[in-house]
């Protein structure tokens, strides 16, 4: 009997956070500094800031295949291998198809990143704050709950947050993007700019700025205690960046968190499920499957907060059943799982640009330009709901040539010539949160831990096709209104969670009847539960969601140690 009391005493905490990527590094950190004995759970294995970059400092040639996946590899993995980044220099951090099955009852490209720092290792690092419109949007035009929180309560945690990642940007003064906590912007090319003068000549209420991103463009003494210096520009981001010149959980958070003391980091932890008592009416621990032993063990905290990416989130959550809640902890509505939405991908715009040829461009610039959203901001005017974002940059092709034979072709590709300027566009749509968006769990396949398998059935709608469509030909009459010549236009029709932004499905509102979080981020029926990563948002707006993900965890970590649990 004391041998038991020792072991649970050993294995309890003041806070238990599961995951350890963009919102669960801030979880980590904010507990840790604010003296709660904290363990962190992360499914993955360990991956140490500058330790385990094994291809941060690799050049093309070191590489087997010169950074490209081998077909087979390819063939073996056909969701994955759909990302940008999955390719040698990468690979590893990336979550392979067969590795960790789901439940497709509809086409759904879901991207993982398993190890300590998920997803943040990967991540494209752009980050635009919320404006009022975004968090009054479900309330004015009705598509999904109100949100009970607005700009007002958020903004000085997005500039909390944003000083201590290291945030480049202008500040542009626009009502529908506010201006944060910046250091020096990246340099838009000459294209670039021609083309943002030219939308401001021709309309009010479009813009084209430099891209929000979490580079540190000139470090900060803040920046500078955390051991990151400068971007370096190498844009080799989803290497790891051995100079932290990126924001990431592994360069930033865990290290500082690990620093206080406080924090206990356990990898390679699958959470089977969060344990209610409900003699006590709250939760009181965590069951986690350790991956190396298959042992199941439990974990012990007053405070919980879930952390493990949306639909990981959820499925925990699903997964955590009790008398008190059958079908997964606090989903006393049914709503558990459902309205989920993402961001819509599908649509770019590309065309070639004429002259400019006495420029050029200098460096690996880690991020483009971005135009906000112009569509329905201040009242409906289109067919369709909300609207989109978009990225831009142009660029410089560089021709190699490869003639002749022997040292008259060595000669040749030592001599590579510039070619012309082309610019492209990417749509980023926020799509409408409904019930027939969900995930649940199934009901006979299990994992290698023992625990069942997530189904998706998440789909476009037609308010996503008419959002296309309508991109599609704005973009197109802004690039020729700019003399741009070749305009083409393409819809991938890729499957949704290739944006690898998915959210909801434990979505925040103020009426317990029809959301699961109340506005801290806690459950509404289990007030010592939070979830701050993306599974608790409302509603998707049109900005990488990264950013809004931080500073709702930093201020629901601040109201969470004010509590009596």
């Amino acid at each position: 009997m004391n041998l038991n009391i020792d072991a649970k005493d050993k294995n309890t905490f003041d806070a238990i956070v599961i995951g350890s990527g963009i919102s669960g590094g801030w979880a980590a950190k904010e507990f840790g500094e604010k003296g709660f004995k904290t363990l962190v759970l992360e499914r993955g294995r360990d991956v140490k800031h500058n330790v385990d970059y094994p291809t941060t400092n690799k050049r093309p040639w070191e590489f087997e295949h010169y950074g490209e996946m081998p077909r087979d590899v390819k063939q073996e993995n056909p969701i994955v291998s759909k990302c940008y980044a999955f390719n040698e220099d990468a690979a590893h951090f990336f979550v392979k198809d067969k590795e960790h099955p789901y439940v497709q009852d509809k086409p759904f490209d879901w991207i993982r990143g398993y190890q300590v720092g998920g997803k943040s290792l990967l991540w494209a690092r752009q980050t635009q704050r919320w404006s009022e419109f975004d968090f009054e949007g479900p309330a004015r035009d009705g598509f999904a709950v109100d949100w009970p929180i607005r700009y007002k309560d958020i903004a000085p945690w997005y500039s909390y947050v944003e000083k201590f990642a290291g945030i480049s940007g202008n500040k542009d003064g626009l009502a529908e993007l506010p201006d944060g906590e910046f250091l020096p912007p990246m340099e838009m090319t000459k294209v670039e700019q021609y083309f943002q003068a030219k939308v401001a000549e021709l309309y009010n209420d479009r813009h084209i700025i430099i891209g929000r991103c979490a580079h540190i463009t000139e470090p900060k003494d803040i920046h500078i205690q955390q051991g990151r210096v400068k971007c370096q520009h190498r844009n080799l981001c989803q290497r790891g960046c051995p100079f932290g010149g990126y924001f990431s959980s592994n360069a930033s958070t865990i290290p500082w968190a690990l620093k206080t003391g406080n924090v206990t980091l356990r990898p390679n932890s699958v959470v089977h499920s969060i344990i209610y008592d409900d003699k006590k009416g709250k939760a009181v621990g965590v069951r986690v499957i350790d991956t190396e032993t298959k042992e199941s063990i439990e974990y012990f905290a007053n405070v919980i907060f879930v952390n493990a990416a949306a639909l990981n989130t959820n499925l925990i959550l699903l997964n955590s059943t009790s008398n008190r809640f059958p079908a997964g902890l606090g989903n006393d509505n049914g709503l558990l799982g459902k309205y989920v939405a993402f961001h819509n991908y599908r649509a770019r715009v590309s065309a070639e640009v004429e002259g400019f040829e006495n420029f050029t461009k200098s460096g690996n610039r880690p991020n483009g330009c971005y135009i906000p959203r112009f569509r329905n901001v201040r009242k409906q005017e289109t067919d369709f709901l909300r609207g989109y974002a978009a990225g831009f940059d142009a660029n410089r092709w560089v021709n190699h040539h490869a003639e002749g034979v022997g040292a008259d072709l060595k000669a040749n590709l030592f001599k590579p010539t510039l070619g012309g300027w082309h610019v492209g566009s990417h749509m980023m749509g926020e799509t409408i949160p409904k019930d027939t968006n969900f995930v649940s769990l199934d009901a006979n396949q299990k994992d290698a831990w023992g625990i069942p398998l997530l189904k998706i059935n998440i789909d476009y709608d037609t308010n996503d096709d008419k959002m296309v469509a309508d991109y599609l030909e704005q973009m197109t009459e802004m690039f020729e209104k700019a003399g741009f010549k070749n305009v083409k236009t393409h819809d991938s029709k890729q499957a949704p969670g290739l944006d690898i932004h998915e959210m909801g499905g434990v979505r925040m509102g103020n009426d317990p009847k029809t959301s699961l979080l109340n506005k801290w981020n806690q459950l509404h029926a289990c007030k010592n539960v939070f979830v701050t990563d993306g599974a608790c948002m409302t509603s998707t707006s049109t900005q990488n969601p990264s950013l809004t993900y931080m500073a709702l965890t930093a201020r629901a970590v601040d109201y969470a140690v004010k509590q009596k649990f």
